[in-house]
């Protein structure tokens, strides 16, 4: 199995190349779209700005290719950055996004302003749908966060887990054969690798 990691200079790509070593998936890392489309697998991480992710994308031809994987059936994993990129648009440069799920992308306002920004740390999460890649994990799991925009889906069937920061936002979305996490599973200890573990057996689809 060739399980590919989406290089598009968003950093933290050699950390996930680790922890999916961890768990025994063999993860290659690389730009070019052409050679991803061929990946049994695909991974979508990332941490910095939406504005210059989505450039890059776009320069790399990684953002149609992306889409093209997404329409394959294939099992593709998003994480931050690469999770809030996965919906139609992010207030983040007033950027249209790759659209596979409906929804936006918003930054956090808090009227109490003892809530620092970005949101970094560990936090637990709210289950709201199963899942086959959460079978290991139950809500009240702690996992590591560090964003400043957060996800907001359109339709409640692809929220799968919230986290409160003052209020619940979507922690967890998926559909069909994506599915995606605001927190850094690499990250997050064992229940992050839980994660990762599950999605080298899945084989896409969000039934049980």
């Amino acid at each position: 199995m060739r399980v590919g990691i989406v290089d598009y200079d968003a950093g933290n790509l050699r950390s996930v190349q680790r922890a999916c070593a961890a768990v025994g998936l063999d993860a290659f890392i690389s730009p070019d779209p052409e050679v991803l489309l061929k990946a049994d697998k695909l991974i979508f991480p990332g941490v910095g700005s939406a504005i210059s992710a989505i450039d890059t994308l776009h320069e790399r031809g990684l953002f149609e290719g992306l889409r093209d994987f997404y329409k394959s059936g294939k099992p593709m994993l998003g994480i931050c950055l690469g999770c809030q990129i996965v919906l139609g648009y992010t207030d983040e440069g007033k950027k249209d996004c790759l659209n596979l799920i409906e929804g936006v992308c918003e930054r956090f306002d808090f009227p109490d302003r003892n809530l620092k920004i970005p949101h970094i740390g560990w936090n637990e999460i709210i289950i709201k749908q199963d899942h086959p890649l959460l079978k290991q994990v139950k809500s009240g799991d702690e996992f590591y966060f560090v964003h400043s925009y957060f996800t907001r889906p359109a339709k409640p069937e692809n929220i799968f887990a919230v986290t409160d920061y003052y209020k619940d936002f979507c922690s967890i979305l998926a559909k069909d054969n994506l599915f995606s996490t605001q927190f850094h599973l690499e990250k997050s200890g064992r229940k992050g690798l839980s994660i990762l573990s599950e999605f080298a057996t899945w084989e896409g689809g969000s039934q049980c």
